[in-house]
């Protein structure tokens, strides 16, 4: 059983080996020094690091409130809330791409002089829709299994809820909240199909790392393609190790 169970943590493992076998070290430094690669990390790590944070300010009311509430079409809501994680991606491109662009949403962005569509703005907010619904997820289920006995101690000891919102039931739940924004992070930098559909695929403009891997394919450039690969692996696997260590060692303390 314990080798059958591990099967699929050798697959993976087998996976990044191969990608690891098909570079060099020289490719991944060459693609280091590429002018377009150091573009393209520059903005993954601000884009996904903004959509991060937009997915925590969205994840921790939202998953509260599903969490502890019950209401009329909460079944509704709390499907609509996965819709992101089971639609293809390219239709979920193609929605914004729709609703930015031909709805009455685009002339109101116009009076302003606001564009949206394949540009720098319209990478974050790819991200968001898509990486938001695992972070709420993800503090759904934390609110889920915190008992909210203590809160209700709280308020019986003079705190009203937002006090005990912020004073009682946050510091349980920041093992979920890391971990939600790891998602959300790791979920970001992985985004494509989004992307390529409401952001395109311009160098220099809405390039991020899985769009890089893109341009290198299409010009032929395989062993770059793998080395931008590798890097996000390396990028992504350090941020949920990080996330992990620091949320072992404060359950420790």
């Amino acid at each position: 059983m314990g080798v059958i169970a591990f099967t699929y943590v050798i697959f993976l493992l087998v996976l990044i080996l191969a990608d690891m076998s098909y570079t060099s070290p020289n490719e991944i430094i060459n693609a280091l020094k590429s002018e377009e690669i150091q573009y393209s990390i520059k903005l993954s790590l601000i884009s996904c690091t903004i959509t991060m944070i937009l997915s925590l300010i969205v994840a921790i009311p939202l998953g509260y409130f599903m969490a502890r509430y019950e209401f009329r079409f909460k079944k509704f809501i709390d499907a609509v809330l996965d819709i992101p994680i089971i639609l293809p991606p390219l239709v979920i491109g193609l929605s914004l791409l729709i609703l930015f662009n031909q709805t009455p949403l685009k002339g109101f962005l116009d009076l302003f002089g606001i564009s949206v569509s394949f540009t720098v703005v319209s990478v974050i907010i790819a991200q968001f829709t898509v990486a938001c619904a695992f972070a709420i997820r993800t503090m759904y289920i934390t609110f889920l299994q915190i008992n909210n006995r203590q809160e209700q101690v709280a308020l019986t000891l003079g705190c009203n809820q937002r006090q005990s919102f912020f004073y009682v039931l946050l510091p349980q739940a920041k093992n979920g909240i890391l971990t939600a924004g790891a998602l959300a992070w790791a979920r970001a930098l992985g985004e494509f199909g989004p992307l390529l559909i409401f952001s395109g695929s311009t160098r220099m403009r809405t390039e991020v790392l899985s769009v890089s891997v893109y341009l290198e394919i299409t010009t032929g450039k395989i062993e770059a393609a793998v080395a931008v690969s590798i890097i996000m692996i390396i990028s992504g696997f350090a941020v949920l190790m990080i996330v992990r260590m620091f949320g072992d060692s404060k359950k420790m303390l």
